[in-house]
């Protein structure tokens, strides 16, 4: 059975702006969009707002979803806490307070809403990624404090709850395998269907493993090798058998040209992502542009294409030891505003992204297949 795809805005645009429900809400229901999704950036984090701000904002919620016709679909971790080590830091106490002071306020307001919660808000170490033993040790820190979540999601109704995959060594999970095998782990540790989160505009193929002849080529430190002890024979001059060797020692270092590829993780993992973010890009950096007609004549993400490959990660044959797959799917419109913007631009913007998005989702709920089948 194919899901149900939901064209989706998410509320940072507006940071430091347009703060209250009901201003954003009514700002993204005049863009002809109806589910929200709603970042902790725009006045919604419980440690920066505080508990009692916290408790009322869901009440606030609700009244600008009456008034305006909306729905918030999902909650969304923002920049605050993607700034920090947080569920992966070298100290238990750290780890401690992120979960009961930040993530679980998150999960019962989403529990509260009935919608859903992503995030991303940890990284490993510079330390850690020089030896793949300690990377797996963090692995396992990270697993860990994700199953601990994901049961309490499921204690106060928090709907589905997915890690956004990232594209460097030191944010995990940034390949394709990796991804899988977490999920699949949280699922089944946890006893509760765990997913994640595509980000298209989050692949690159920086941090593939070079060649000989790239070595050759390259100067120092132009070129990715891996550990600080790869880089520092390079920066002598040392020949490739050297380099090599180091670079087999540390696997967890390097990623492959498939995951630089938003289609191939669509094609192997689209029906585990109940959110996909949409952002207009070149491939090399993760820039979260609109989709106007200059962006799209040279950028790698197309409507048609995004729908074709989730429809073939449908038609793979099912895999027992992963979640369920999604019944709906969020494509989420996350296009950033910076501290100079001009709004009426970003709104411009917003605009002509919506527009190009409702060629291929002209109205939201409808299964993949009848939307592909009108284009």
């Amino acid at each position: 059975m194919y899901p149900r795809i939901h064209l989706t805005i998410d509320n940072v645009y507006g940071y430091k702006r347009w703060i209250d429900p009901d201003e954003w809400a009514a700002n993204i229901a005049a863009m002809g969009v109806r589910c929200i999704e709603a970042s902790a950036d725009t006045e919604h984090d419980p440690v920066f707002n505080g508990a009692e701000y916290f408790r009322t904002w869901t009440d606030d919620v609700r009244a600008a979803e009456q008034k305006h016709g909306v729905r918030v679909a999902n909650l969304y971790s923002g920049h605050g806490t993607y700034s920090t080590c947080g569920m992966t830091h070298p100290d238990a106490r750290v780890r401690d307070n992120m979960l009961e002071n930040w993530f679980k306020p998150m999960v019962r307001a989403a529990g509260e809403l009935g919608c859903g919660l992503g995030f991303f808000a940890h990284a490993f170490p510079h330390r850690v990624l020089q030896s793949p033993e300690t990377y797996a040790e963090y692995v396992e820190i990270l697993v860990g404090e994700l199953v601990k979540l994901n049961r309490y999601a499921g204690e106060v109704g928090c709907r589905e709850l997915g890690l956004e995959m990232m594209y460097t060594p030191h944010q995990y999970p940034w390949t394709i395998e990796q991804t899988r095998e977490l999920l699949a782990r949280v699922t089944a540790e946890s006893g509760r269907d765990f997913y994640f989160t595509e980000d298209l505009g989050h692949h690159h193929i920086k941090f593939c493993r070079p060649s000989e002849s790239d070595y050759e080529k390259s100067e120092y430190p132009n070129l990715w090798v891996g550990s600080d002890a790869a880089f520092q024979l390079a920066k002598a001059g040392a020949p490739w058998a050297e380099v090599e060797a180091d670079m087999d020692a540390n696997p967890q270092l390097f990623s492959t040209p498939r995951d630089g590829d938003c289609y191939a993780w669509l094609e192997e993992l689209g029906c585990y992502s109940p959110i996909i973010h949409l952002q207009q890009t070149d491939g090399l950096i993760s820039a979260h542009y609109p989709f106007t007609p200059e962006r799209n004549a040279w950028g790698k993400v197309e409507g048609k294409r995004v729908l074709e490959a989730i429809r073939r990660s449908y038609d793979a044959p099912e895999d027992p030891d992963m979640p369920k797959r999604c019944e709906d799917i969020y494509l989420t419109l996350e296009l950033f505003s910076g501290t100079t913007s001009i709004m009426e631009q970003v709104v411009c913007d917003y605009e002509t992204s919506v527009a190009y998005w409702r060629q291929f989702i002209p109205e939201d709920g409808l299964a993949l297949d009848e939307l592909l089948a009108r284009l």
